[in-house]
């Protein structure tokens, strides 16, 4: 797209951004709990208002290429991911993807190559490969040694054949050249030979080519044009993102060109006007008082509040109340007491009828509004105003430049002015008034109080630097390398029959598709920007429980993968022998910690998280000490604060053997991994099934395979298609078609999750807060819906 279909698109997104915060200026009416249907309808619309919004901001910052817009554009888009947030606290369900900005992925770049460091110290100590945890099942090792020798065996018959050939030509070269040397009949036999075999090869190359592509192996040329064409909007796209460097780099070099411009050309000329002002306001003030002024302080602005357009006389009232306000605030503090205390023996009074306003649900206030209303005020000032052309050119705009290091330049300036003109301000009281220097107020220092004090932790590793910290970890196999993995490819589709269950007063499982809607909310959106993160809700810690084979270590690797973060794991099996003892432990977890916040954002990953909050340990695992990290882990994670991109993020399979108690203090956001439903699993057939040729589908039921395979989790799923789909099988798809069968052959051999398994995830599930909630707000739906019935009863009678 041109650049003129960007600006179109940010003309119209402001556009819809000034609805948005008009309907932000009058919140909803406090609603009683009986309403909750209507607020949540109204939280709702502006939910998806903003979604949309993120989205158009997404694409221009991504594209437009004019630094000075794309700054603007940033901070709107991460105020908008931040009201996300904040709405996603009061609101629970929403149904509509959210979008990951592509700037997570494109400025994390450089922290994703350093990475390979990882790879690059294990080869240095010889231990690559030794501490990752892979380990090959049998069958998975023979199959492997197995295509290996085959492999082998294909290149010596096809070496060992082509010598044969090769000396079977020459051959018969020489018997040619012998009997022929100068038949010309034989030689134009020869040449049509040749031609011959030159034309049915090339026949033949095209019906294989149109074979592959009617068994799906390869592109048709449909597809082939289609992809062209999408290759080349990527290539455009990467090359407006050279264009954005491009010009990024311009606009700083412009920024202290004109920076050092300002300050060698109009510094001097800017001082001596201040000087001349400030000298001015001495003389007036002297003549409308008798005597000269006190300087401004610094706190207070200094020569600044002279430059504000008001007279000596305003400055001097004003510089005077404030003088008296400090002297008074001792005499004020006991009558503020008194009033206090009358206000709280009111309030006592007032407790009763403030009791139903607070069961009313209310809008929160938004610390992220004011940010995007002030971006929006900044566009109406800066950019509505400009007669943009049809292209408009993406250079930066150096008047605006000039007059925003200008205020910056004066300000520098200012503070030099301020301690020469005070140094001129006693020397004119001395020759004038013959007054003495009067003495400098000094300035109150605050006093700490007892309960402000907070105790930082002791510093285990202060003479070591963090090179030696990373490789130490990286050796022990605490710092491990992401699987490169995106969001995208963790297949969910929408919970259709959520509503139609909510009617039935059933409380529904969420789907697939919404846990990877909670991920992107909890975990992608907080850690891919440090200003969302220090001003979203707080949230240190996920927990995602569910069966075996639900992907929910996929999903931890994904959100490495989006944000850029650093991988971290404590898994119990992981930490079996490492740093054993109190101090070690201490050591262990001080060192994870440190490097994570230094190397932000990072992932901190227990897997078998449900071990270490272990109601008993089993016999067999008491040698591993399972529960050894849970207090130090616990209080370490309590110590995390907003700006501090860190996220624990734990997986467990069996969450019923651990004490809910000590787990939910832990964890503070419980996902819980279901079972995929049919719409789930249609999808992920039919995406496992199309990679290996669309075709493939015409033969396949899916509908049937999805009925068939209730009750497997999806990594069952893609096993079975994984196992079925061998390099043999694809080659005799010409002539033995793929069917159903040959999945659930496979699909036999292994157990599904059973339903007293189900059952007991989903007891567990709604005895941790979040279910408790999910079950009061079902039975408040089915009084309501019993006290109406009861209500339409009577009106009949």
């Amino acid at each position: 797209m041109s650049e003129g279909t960007y600006q179109r698109l940010w003309v119209s997104t402001h556009q819809t951004l000034q609805k948005l915060l008009f309907q932000e200026q009058f919140p909803p009416d406090p609603v009683p709990d009986r309403e909750r249907g209507s607020f949540i309808y109204r939280l709702s619309s502006l939910f998806l208002h903003y979604l949309g919004m993120m989205r158009s901001l997404d694409i221009i910052y991504d594209q437009m290429v004019q630094p000075q817009k794309r700054q603007l554009v940033r901070r709107l888009l991460d105020g908008v991911a931040g009201r996300i947030l904040e709405l996603k606290e009061e609101l629970v369900q929403a149904d509509l993807e959210v979008p990951i900005p592509k700037y997570f992925m494109l400025e994390q770049r450089e922290m994703l190559q350093d990475r390979e460091e990882i790879t690059q110290i294990l080869e240095k100590t010889g231990r690559k490969g030794e501490k990752d945890g892979v380990i090959l099942h049998h069958l998975d090792a023979i199959l492997l040694i197995q295509r290996a020798e085959r492999a082998r065996q294909g290149w010596l018959r096809a070496k060992f054949m082509r010598e044969i050939q090769k000396d079977e030509e020459r051959e018969q070269r020489a018997r040619e050249s012998k009997r022929f040397e100068s038949n010309k009949d034989r030689a134009a036999l020869i040449i049509q030979k040749l031609w011959r075999g030159y034309l049915q090869r090339k026949c033949t190359q095209k019906e294989r080519l149109l074979e592959m592509e009617f068994i799906g192996m390869k592109p048709s040329s449909n597809e082939t044009e289609y992809l062209m064409t999408m290759k080349r909007a990527q290539n455009g796209e990467e090359l407006r993102r050279q264009r954005q460097k491009e010009r990024e780099i311009e606009y700083q070099q412009a920024i202290k060109e004109i920076q050092k411009h300002l300050k060698d050309k109009e510094g001097p000329d800017i001082q001596e006007e201040m000087k001349k002002q400030i000298r001015q306001w001495f003389i007036e003030c002297h003549d409308l008082t008798g005597q000269f002024p006190e300087f401004p302080d610094e706190d207070i602005g200094g020569s600044q509040v002279i430059f504000s357009d008001k007279t000596p006389q305003q400055v001097k009232t004003e510089m005077d109340l404030m003088d008296e306000e400090t002297s008074k605030k001792k005499g004020k503090e006991k009558p503020k007491e008194k009033e206090k205390k009358k206000k709280e023996k009111k309030g006592k009074d007032q407790k009763s009828r403030k009791g139903e306003e607070d069961t009313m649900l209310k809008m929160a206030p938004s610390k992220f509004v004011p940010i995007i209303h002030e971006g929006h005020e900044e566009y109406q000032v800066m950019w509505e105003t400009q007669n943009v052309p049809v292209h408009p050119e993406q250079t930066f705009d150096a008047e605006m430049i000039r007059e925003q290091k200008r205020k910056d330049v004066e300000a520098e300036i200012r503070i030099q002015v301020d301690k020469l003109m005070r140094q001129e301000l006693q020397t004119l009281r001395l020759a004038v008034d013959r007054e003495e220097t009067r003495p400098v107020k000094a300035k109150a220092k605050a006093k700490k109080g007892k309960k402000g004090k907070k105790k930082k932790d002791k510093d285990l590793t202060p003479n070591r630097s963090l090179d030696s910290l990373y490789e130490e970890l990286v050796e022990e196999g605490l710092i491990k390398k992401s699987e490169y993995v995106r969001l995208s490819d963790y297949i969910g589709d929408y919970l259709y029959l959520g509503s139609a269950l909510k009617l039935g007063n059933r409380e529904p499982m969420p789907s697939l598709f919404d846990l990877r809607q909670n991920v992107i909310l909890y975990g992608v959106l907080r850690l891919g920007s440090a200003e969302i993160h220090s001003m979203a809700p707080h949230v240190r810690s996920i927990l995602l429980a569910g069966p075996a084979g639900t992907g929910k270590k996929m999903l931890v690797n994904a959100v490495c993968t989006e944000t850029g973060a650093n991988l971290f794991d404590l898994s119990p099996e992981n930490l079996e022998g490492k740093y054993p003892g109190k101090s070690g432990l201490q050591m262990m977890i001080h060192m994870v910690f440190k490097v994570a916040r230094l190397l932000q954002p990072s992932v901190i990953w227990i897997g078998n998280a449900e071990k270490t909050f272990y109601k008993k340990v089993p016999k067999e695992e008491r040698e591993m000490d399972p529960k050894r990290v849970k207090k130090d882990l616990a209080k370490a994670v309590r110590l995390l604060r907003p700006g501090d991109r860190v996220m624990l993020i734990g997986t467990s399979d069996h969450p019923q053997t651990a004490e809910i108690k000590g787990l939910c203090k832990t964890y503070e956001r419980i996902l819980m991994v279901p079972q995929p439903d049919y719409a789930t699993r249609y999808l992920i057939w039919k995406h496992l099934i199309e990679q290996y040729g669309k075709s493939l589908l015409k033969h396949v039921d899916i509908s049937g395979l999805t009925k068939v395979s209730d009750g497997y989790t999806p990594g069952d799923i893609t096993l079975a298609v994984h196992s079925v789909m061998t390099e043999r099988r694809k080659i005799q798809l010409i002539k033995r078609p793929l069917t159903p069968y040959e999945f659930l052959e496979f699909l036999a051999k292994m157990d599904p999750v059973y339903e007293e398994e189900e059952v007991s995830l989903k007891d567990w599930y709604f005895k941790t807060p979040l279910g408790k909630r999910h079950v009061k707000a079902a039975e408040d739906r089915a009084e309501e819906e019993a006290a109406r019935l009861a209500k339409e009863k009577k009106k009949k009678k």
